[in-house]
């Protein structure tokens, strides 16, 4: 799980001999980089202990220039990494040595908000949070909002099929893609998918596409649906001596049945660590913490609200509030955003992943990687995406410390494996990448893995997307 690139200049001098003069050709001077200075940052992403060092980066603006640049790569046989704004999780943008490293963040135009169709139409470069702006003067917006909303890109969102806080309600990137365009590993510019609500012509050929990280093909346009904004919202704070009740709250709130729009977990390691970075009058004496929303017609969420403060209060939770204005909602919502940051403060090196499993065995879940960290002597904080399962363990660690780095490899396959035999997932919304392929097995039997290898080689077949990532 945890690598090393070998990085260094020495990997820059992989490149093939004529490529960035080629390159320079198709785009000017300013949109490739290839001294070794401008590479360093291009050459990692979010994740944690996982660097090398790209060839050039490039920097298209348009689907025909992104198309040019493949085909010659393709000719050449160069690997192409495709990013974004870098914040994957899962070290799938992580470059290979010498490779062209393909940023689509100068692809940043929103090209169309129909109002009319509740639809909008973007590059991939185009910011979650910029869309949800530009949505929001026409009485809309776009449900998916992963943590990193304000820097995560569409074009990432996608290659991840990332969720985000309201996914319990509103479901995640793949239920709002509509349509793409993609570019092949050969150039080739496919477009699928219809602006129609209702299409069953052929194969969804766009859904291979959606949480493929960028192994597939390079995302270039996105048509995706949006939301009326809901009239009104409604965010509660629980909290509680006992992981085990927030966990039975979860279940309870569900079968009522209620779907609220946000049921988020916080562990006391994690609300300890917001509130000491936000300062907003969290209860750090509490074992665990539920943030809790419901969002609609106001008498709905009126009535939504008092059944979930009263389950809340029937299965053991100490303090039961709802937020006092707007402003305290969002106060409270950008805290939850910030655990990941908060948590970073504390260490190092801090190395976050999400298991997944069904509701009713997260209690179960949250009390293993507890005991999973204390038998392994390392520091962990949970929070995460609890009405849909979605679990965010995190380790806090110096990877300097060789003896802890390995540690926690094994405790992140402890956890795994558990939530794997629990009816879980891997991962939920961060993806395979680099980090996660050795455990791909424990979800894809030899079947399903022999038919990856079938489709990449099919719409790859020199292996030149994002290679190593996803599976070998």
């Amino acid at each position: 799980m945890l690598r090393d690139g070998p990085g260094g200049s020495e990997s820059h001098a992989m490149i093939r001999p004529g490529t960035i003069q080629h390159l320079i050709s198709l785009l000017g001077r300013d949109r490739v980089l290839d001294a070794d200075e401008q590479l360093i940052a291009y050459g990692f992403d979010g994740t944690a202990t996982l660097r090398e060092t790209p060839g050039c980066v490039v920097f298209p603006e348009t689907t025909a220039e992104v198309s040019a640049i493949l085909r010659h790569a393709h000719a050449e046989g160069m690997p192409v990494v495709p990013r974004g704004s870098g914040t994957s999780l899962s070290g799938s943008a992580v470059p290979v040595p010498g490779c062209i490293v393909l940023c689509t963040a100068r692809m940043e135009r929103i090209l169309e908000v129909d109002a009319d169709n509740l639809q909008a139409r973007v590059e991939p470069g185009v910011r979650t949070a910029a869309l949800n702006e530009a949505a929001r003067v026409h009485g809309l917006f776009y449900p998916p909002d992963p943590g990193s909303m304000n820097i995560s890109t569409i074009g990432g969102n996608v290659s991840h099929n990332s969720g985000g806080l309201r996914g319990l309600k509103y479901g995640v990137t793949r239920d709002y893609v509509l349509g793409l365009h993609v570019v092949l590993a050969d150039g080739r510019i496919l477009k699928t998918g219809t602006a129609c609500v209702k299409d069953s012509a052929g194969y969804r050929l766009k859904d291979l596409f959606i949480g493929a990280e960028g192994t597939l093909g390079v995302v270039t346009e996105i048509l995706l649906k949006l939301s009326p904004i809901p009239r009104a919202v409604k965010t509660m704070l629980a909290s509680y001596t006992s992981i085990r009740d927030a966990a039975a709250t979860v279940s309870a709130i569900i079968a009522h049945p209620v779907i609220p729009c946000t049921l988020e977990f916080l562990d006391r390691t994690t609300l300890q660590c917001v509130e000491a970075f936000a300062g907003i009058g969290l209860p750090v004496d509490a074992e665990a913490l539920l943030l809790m929303e419901t969002d609609g017609h106001p008498a709905v969420v009126e009535e939504e609200a008092d059944v979930m403060m009263a389950i809340a209060r029937e299965h053991g939770a100490t303090d039961v509030k709802a937020a006092g204005s707007p402003a305290e909602a969002e106060q409270l919502r950008t805290a939850r955003r910030s655990a990941f940051s908060a948590l970073a403060r504390r260490a190092p090196t801090v190395i976050l992943e999400d298991a997944t499993v069904p509701r009713n065995r997260l209690a179960e879940m949250v009390a293993f990687i507890q005991e999973t960290a204390d038998r392994y002597r390392l520091q962990v904080g949970t929070f995460g995406h609890m009405g849909d399962g979605n679990l965010h363990p995190t380790f806090l660690t110096d990877e300097r410390d060789r003896d802890e780095m390995a540690r926690v490899h094994d405790a992140f396959r402890d956890i795994f494996e558990k939530a794997v035999s629990l009816g879980g997932t891997i991962t939920g919304e961060h993806g395979v990448g680099l980090s996660k392929k050795d455990f791909l097995p424990l979800v894809v039997d030899d079947t399903g893995s022999d038919l990856h290898r079938v489709i990449k080689a099919s719409l790859d077949p020199r292996g030149i997307l994002n290679p190593g990532k996803i599976f070998g």
